[in-house]
């Protein structure tokens, strides 16, 4: 019942009101992580444990001591409407469709850098839609299903300590002779975090577009893909959407070769529509789900 009192207000919370207008706490995660970054990165590994130890275990226990002392479900509310990132990945997504169907590429190249790491200064109008809908995939993992997956399991405690830790993957974990070993423990940490969410995910997207190919994709590509996690979201969120994606793209100047995922056509503009619709059908799956399951809780307490 505890779930169900935490996941659907964070979740309207979040649809209703998005990201904080002010201040983020993230942001200000992010200088913190910045400043440890610069004092501690001599390049190797333990330095990087040091850090992560730094940045997330003395905030984590810190909401683990203060959700203890007054107890109920107000601070896993708040908690988890700013861990979530929904509507913010369905503002973004929308952005950049709004770009495209206006043929203002330089727009949508802009948006869309605002989505992934990848150069987007060259890309043309279906690679640009291919982006946006990989990253409503992955980041729907990450921002969304994750964060509510770490709230149902413990609360306003361990949906914090998820939160940091994939932020600290994506500002620390990058193979670049800066990061490769600094960054290391950063990235294997939010690989296991990410493990079961993703997954779940992937299931998800099955469930809520088609099966059939969403699950040969996930089961056929998955593996291929050079992140454990991410292949296994986005070849089934391809699958689901009947779209190809992947593919090779520019990163810091040099072309990476990536694997094709999906079948099916190559995605457009208005596809993106299709993938967001995925997202928030997904997205009240949980919703649902966890109500039913509290109710059950309910009549059998």
């Amino acid at each position: 019942m505890i779930s169900a009192l935490t996941l659907v207000p964070a979740l309207l919370l979040d649809r209703l009101l998005g990201e904080p207008p002010r201040f983020h706490p993230l942001v200000g995660f992010g200088k913190l992580a910045d400043w440890l970054e610069s004092h501690l990165n001599n390049r190797t590994v333990h330095y990087g444990i040091l850090a992560w130890c730094l940045a997330v275990l003395p905030l984590s226990i810190a909401v683990w001591w203060l959700d203890t002392l007054i107890g109920g479900i107000w601070l896993s509310v708040l908690c988890g409407w700013l861990a979530i990132g929904w509507q913010s990945l369905r503002q973004h997504a929308q952005w950049v469709q709004q770009a495209l169907l206006a043929d203002d590429l330089p727009q949508a190249r802009q948006k869309v850098g605002w989505l992934v790491s990848r150069d987007t200064s060259h890309l043309d109008s279906p690679q640009i839609s291919r982006a946006c809908i990989e990253s409503v995939l992955e980041n729907g993992s990450d921002a969304v299903f994750a964060p509510l997956f770490w709230l149902m399991i413990g609360g306003a405690p361990a949906v914090v300590l998820y939160r940091l830790s994939n932020t600290l993957d994506a500002m620390w974990g990058y193979r670049s002779e800066r990061f490769e070993r600094f960054g290391k423990w950063a990235a294997r940490v939010d690989d296991v975090l990410n493990w079961i969410p993703a997954r779940l995910t992937a299931l998800t997207y099955a469930l809520c577009g088609n099966f059939v190919a969403a699950m040969l994709a996930w089961r056929t590509q998955g593996s291929r893909w050079y992140s454990p996690n991410a292949g296994v979201v986005m070849a089934a969120g391809a699958g689901a959407l009947q779209v190809q994606l992947g593919g090779d793209a520019v990163y810091a100047g040099q072309t990476k070769a990536r694997p094709s995922l999906g079948a099916g056509s190559i995605p457009d503009a208005t596809a993106i529509t299709s993938a967001i619709r995925l997202l928030d059908r997904g997205v009240y799956l949980w919703a649902g789900i966890t109500l039913i399951i509290g109710g059950v809780s309910v009549f059998f307490a």
